[in-house]
């Protein structure tokens, strides 16, 4: 029974890598990296000002966040990499725990026969478990996600704080 509960995760698995679904989650990525905003709009000093109150800064931030929400995204995504780059023991968890569950799963719940013997599926992710758990101890991913969350905060919300709204936006929400 356990077996075709994993055989039935491996099927819904692969049918979402179906080749239409991937041309169309590929043509959404190549569409919304085509909508970043080029690096002299993005870092165009001229436009960076003090909100003068509240209310502006709330404005401020809720035009930016829709207008340059992709440059956030790749922010986000450097800093991310930045991030993996910098602690390589957690990179390391990541990808060990990664591969050791996708040959796990290649094994289609038959056990694995070595020169040594033979070991279950199950044996398999607890000799996984025993390892991951305390590198990943180790590799501290809380204090890591929560830097991550905190740089990117600072960096995304004190950009889109500070960067005026065009004019063009002034104008449209007067006639309103």
């Amino acid at each position: 029974m356990n077996q075709l509960g994993t055989l039935a995760q491996v099927s819904r698995f692969t049918e979402n890598l179906s080749m239409d679904k991937i041309k169309s989650e590929f043509n959404n990525i190549q569409s919304r990296l085509s909508s970043i905003r080029p690096p002299q709009e993005f870092f165009n000093v001229k436009n960076v000002s003090k909100p003068q109150n509240f209310a502006d800064l709330q404005s401020r931030v809720s035009y930016n966040l829709k207008y340059y929400s992709t440059n956030y995204a790749a922010i986000i995504a450097l800093l991310s990499i930045y991030t993996l780059l910098t602690k390589p023991l957690l990179l390391f968890v990541i990808v060990f725990v990664f591969l050791s569950l996708a040959g796990i799963n290649k094994l289609n719940g038959q056990d694995l026969v070595t020169p040594f013997g033979t070991l279950k599926t199950n044996q398999l992710y607890t000799a996984v478990m025993f390892v991951a758990i305390p590198l990943g101890f180790l590799a501290s991913p809380i204090s890591t996600l929560l830097w991550l969350i905190g740089a990117s905060a600072v960096t995304v919300f004190g950009h889109a704080s500070f960067m005026e709204k065009p004019i063009e936006t002034v104008f449209e929400e007067e006639t309103v």
